[in-house]
């Protein structure tokens, strides 16, 4: 069954939202973006206060990153405020290996996906496949499924303009390890309670539907 992974948190409506549905990750993005959180704002979000709700332990928290200084990404997992580190920039085999030796986290490298197959980096325990973009995906646009069909040995994370009407496809296509959505469960650039539910049912729904 593929996991679910809503991105792009950034107020505590959000993770009231996925303590709701329970996907299996959120994302914060931690990089220069519309959906762009401060580290002490992820951290504020996760751990509640304040009369708002702390996010469910079951649920991995993801830092999204664009060439960040290795150093700060390490002190983020250090103190608690991520579980995984999600790349998007040039990070290469290097960054990645000291990463991993550091803190010994899980670490995703996105791959922008084009007309044809992409070269895959080495180092990552998960691939992120989107859509190819000078932004570095969170674009809302899907790509073609098929160039990636068949193409990697490990497991990975699709995104790209996935949402309630077309993720299943996607599953049935690719079985990819995890889905992950953002602009797919928003309206007019705000996370949505009722879409991130229909979301993650139907993902979760579509496991019986193909088994």
């Amino acid at each position: 069954m593929s996991k679910v992974k809503i991105c792009g948190l950034s107020r505590a409506e959000d993770i009231a939202a996925v303590n709701h549905a329970m996907p299996d990750y959120i994302g914060f993005v931690l990089a220069a973006s519309r959906r762009q959180v401060t580290p002490d704002q992820a951290y504020k979000l996760r751990a509640g206060g304040h009369g708002n709700q702390p996010l469910h332990p079951n649920i991995k928290t993801v830092g999204v990153f664009v060439n960040e200084k290795v150093e700060v990404v390490i002190d983020l997992y250090k103190n608690g405020v991520i579980d995984m580190v999600q790349l998007h920039g040039d990070e290469d085999a290097r960054y990645i290996a000291r990463l991993k030796e550091i803190c010994g986290c899980r670490v995703i490298k996105s791959v922008g996906v084009g007309g044809e197959p992409p070269p895959l980096p080495e180092g990552p325990d998960y691939l992120l496949f989107d859509t190819l973009s000078e932004q570095r995906g969170g674009t809302g646009k899907a790509f073609d499924w098929n160039v990636i069909k068949g193409i990697t040995p490990r497991p990975y994370f699709l995104a790209g303009g996935l949402t309630a009407k077309n993720v299943t496809g996607a599953i049935s296509l690719l079985a990819p390890y995890c889905v992950d959505v953002s602009g797919g469960v928003e309206t007019n650039g705000v996370k949505g309670a009722e879409k991130i539910r229909e979301f993650v049912r139907i993902v979760r729904g579509s496991f019986l539907i193909n088994n």
